[in-house]
C-alpha cells in the first residue's frame, strides 16, 4: 500500500523528511536513514505534552505548542535533525476514511466520480475538507474498482500547519494516524487475509482493519484506553500510578498477581475492549467495507500503543476471541543490519508504531 493521505506532498518536491507524531500527551519524532539495503534510526525523541496544550486533537495553546515543538526537534537522541521537512500525523478522531466501489472507467473520469461519491459518503461538505484518495489494485475484478478516500477538516489542518511553520517545521505530508500505523506494522504493507490492528493509546483506542494492500475500516473510541487500565489498577491497589506507559509499571495480567486484585480490577475495561473488537469484526463482515478480493473473516489481531504492554494481554484476548493476537513489531518493514540494534528498546517499540510509519513515508520521499 502506498496511500498518500497527503495535502501538501507536491509543493516542495522531494526533500528529506522526518516523522512527527503529535498527540494530547506526547510528541514523538523519528528519522530514518537508508544505507544500501538497510535502515538506520538516525534520530528519535519522545517528550511529554503538558496538560491543556492539545485536547482531543485540537490545539488549545499555540504559543506553548510552538515552544514544545522546537524543543522536541532540538533535543533528539542520536544525530541532529538537519531538515525542516516532516511527515506529520493528524488525530484519528478528526479524520474520515471510507472505501468506495466504482465501475471501471477512463482515467479522466475517475476524479469527478470520486468527488461525487465522496460527497455522498463523507459527513462533511467538500468545501470544508482536504480530500485524498488512492485506487486499490484488484486482482479478480475487471468490471469494478475500489478507491480509498480520506477527508480531514481544512480548519484543523490549517491550524496545525500554521503552528508548525512558526516552530520552523515544514510539513510536506499530513497523514491520518491509522495510515502510518498500518504502514509500520503490516509486513510489506500487504496481507492476504484481513487483519485487525488495535492501537491502545493513552486516552483513545483506534481499530484498523487492513486487507490486501489497503486499510478497509477505522474506528476510534475514548471509552477504552490505557488511562482506564492504569486508573483501574491504581484504584484497586490504592496507590497513584502517574506513569502513562504500562511498560514502566510492570503489571502482569494474571489472576495470581496481588491475589487476583489486578485481574479483577481490569475485567470491566477488558470486557469493553472485547465487546468493541467483536463489534468491529461483525461490522466488517456484514458491511461492504470488505474487499472484493479478500472477503474472509479477521485472521489475526495486532496490538500496539501503551496499553499493549500489559503483560498477558495478547494471550487473554486470543483466548476470549478465538483469534490469534500478537504484539505489533514496528520494525517489520525496517530492515536492520545484524550488527546494528535499534536504539529504541524492543519492549517500548509498539509505542512508536505510528511515528516509525511516518518516518518510513519520509524515506519514500527522500531525494
Amino acid at each position: 500500500m502506498r496511500f498518500k493521505n497527503t495535502i501538501f506532498s507536491n509543493i516542495y518536491g522531494n526533500p528529506s523528511a522526518f516523522g512527527l507524531d503529535l498527540s494530547d500527551f506526547s510528541i514523538k519524532i523519528a528519522q530514518l536513514k537508508k544505507r544500501r539495503k538497510f535502515f538506520e534510526l538516525k534520530s528519535y525523541n519522545r517528550i511529554p505534552m503538558p496538560e491543556g496544550v492539545v485536547e482531543g486533537g485540537i490545539i488549545k495553546n499555540e504559543k506553548k505548542l510552538i515552544d514544545i515543538l522546537r524543543k522536541s526537534t532540538s533535543t533528539v537522541k542520536g544525530g541532529s535533525i538537519k531538515t525542516p521537512y516532516t511527515v506529520c500525523s493528524l488525530p484519528e478522531q478528526h479524520g474520515f476514511i471510507k472505501i468506495i466501489q466504482l465501475p471501471k472507467m477512463k482515467p479522466e473520469e475517475v476524479k469527478q466520480a470520486i468527488r461525487w461519491e465522496a460527497e455522498a459518503n463523507i459527513p462533511f461538505s467538500l468545501d470544508e475538507v482536504y480530500l485524498g484518495w488512492h485506487i486499490i489494485p484488484l486482482k479478480r475484478r475487471d468490471d469494478r474498482m475500489e478507491v480509498l478516500i480520506s477527508a480531514v477538516p481544512k480548519n484543523l489542518v490549517d491550524e496545525y500547519l500554521g503552528v508548525f511553520r512558526e516552530a520552523n517545521i515544514e510539513p510536506i505530508v499530513f497523514e491520518i494516524e491509522s495510515t502510518a500505523t498500518a504502514r509500520s506494522l503490516i509486513k510489506d504493507e500487504f496481507s492476504s487475509k484481513p487483519v485487525l490492528v488495535i492501537d491502545l493509546g493513552f486516552t483513545r483506542t483506534s481499530f484498523i482493519i487492513f486487507a490486501g494492500q489497503s486499510i478497509r475500516f477505522t474506528s476510534s473510541i475514548s471509552t477504552v484506553c490505557t488511562k482506564e487500565f492504569i486508573d483501574a489498577i491504581a484504584g484497586k491497589l490504592n496507590t497513584s500510578l502517574k506513569e502513562p506507559q504500562l511498560s514502566k509499571i510492570k503489571i502482569d495480567l494474571s489472576k495470581k498477581e496481588e491475589g487476583g486484585k489486578i485481574f479483577n480490577a481490569l475485567i470491566p475495561c477488558l470486557t469493553k475492549l472485547i465487546d468493541k473488537i467483536k463489534d468491529c469484526v461483525i461490522f466488517y463482515q456484514e458491511s461492504n467495507e470488505h474487499s472484493l478480493d479478500y472477503k474472509e473473516g479477521i485472521s489475526e489481531i495486532i496490538i500496539c500503543g501503551g496499553g499493549a504492554h500489559l503483560k498477558g494481554l495478547s494471550q487473554y484476548l486470543s483466548a476470549r476471541l478465538k483469534i490469534p493476537v500478537k504484539l505489533g513489531n514496528p520494525w517489520v518493514n525496517i530492515p536492520y543490519s545484524k550488527n546494528k540494534i535499534p536504539a529504541i528498546p524492543y519492549d517500548e517499540s509498539p509505542d512508536y508504531a505510528t511515528v516509525l510509519g511516518l518516518a518510513l513515508r519520509g524515506i519514500e520521499i527522500k531525494c
